[in-house]
């Protein structure tokens, strides 16, 4: 039977307690029951706070993990010690879980740069022969989103990797997994550069330590504005409680 995941509020938006997140995906899967999977952070914490939709978006999510360190944070705070998920992991853990089924359970790879998707499929498919990937990227045309949302319900893939960017993914997500409602939706932000091996993960030491963010400014300076997020999520946490 199905375990029930305990749930906490992060600044009124919910957090799913686990510590397998990914043994809890899939056996929704194999039990056929659709699957929307939020990798929360601070900073998609603090938009919700000031965007009605995005808070909606991640309420009626199916599963919450803590991505950020700060989530993990808030909620050591309140004696919850929860262990922190970065979503590239649990996404690779799935991938590495239902590609073993091959072409009977296909994987989509959605979003990214154009060439930066397919390359990423490329990598996995060297690192598990027979998985079924079909990539496509992010900047498609009206008419040709339209022809990718049909070949969805048509090929109804187990496996969702959607990397659009916050909140545009979550969107997308929310507004197309009746086209493939058995399936796991995952919104997976920039993995597909770290994949396709254009970007780097941060260190052990920097994810260790709860800095991986700190990694990922000094990759991409321009991010520094989205980062005034953190200390704004610390304030209201201290608030909060």
């Amino acid at each position: 039977m199905l375990e029930t995941l305990k749930t906490f509020s992060v600044l009124n938006l919910p957090v799913h307690l686990s510590n397998d997140y990914a043994h809890w995906s899939i056996e929704r899967l194999q039990q056929g029951t659709g699957t929307h999977i939020v990798t929360l952070n601070a900073e998609m914490a603090m938009l919700a706070e000031n965007n009605p939709d995005v808070a909606k978006a991640i309420r009626e999510a199916d599963l919450v993990i803590p991505d950020g360190a700060g989530i993990v944070i808030y909620l050591r705070m309140r004696g919850i010690r929860q262990r922190r998920c970065p979503g590239i992991e649990l996404s690779e853990s799935l991938l590495k879980q239902v590609g073993q089924y091959g072409e009977s359970y296909p994987i989509v790879f959605y979003g990214g740069q154009p060439g930066i998707t397919e390359q990423a499929a490329r990598i996995w498919r060297q690192k598990i022969p027979g998985i079924s990937i079909v990539a496509n990227h992010g900047y498609l045309s009206p008419a040709e989103e339209d022809d990718w949302k049909k070949m969805l319900k048509t090929m109804q893939p187990k496996l969702i990797f959607v990397g659009l960017g916050v909140p545009r993914q979550e969107y997308w997500i929310r507004q197309n997994r009746a086209l493939c409602p058995h399936a796991i939706w995952v919104g997976v932000g920039g993995s597909f550069d770290v994949w396709s091996g254009m970007k780097t993960r941060a260190p052990a030491w920097f994810c260790n330590n709860n800095l991986e963010w700190l990694y990922r400014l000094y990759q991409e300076p321009w991010r520094w504005k989205r980062m005034l997020a953190l200390p704004k999520f610390f304030w209201r946490s201290l608030l909060a409680k």
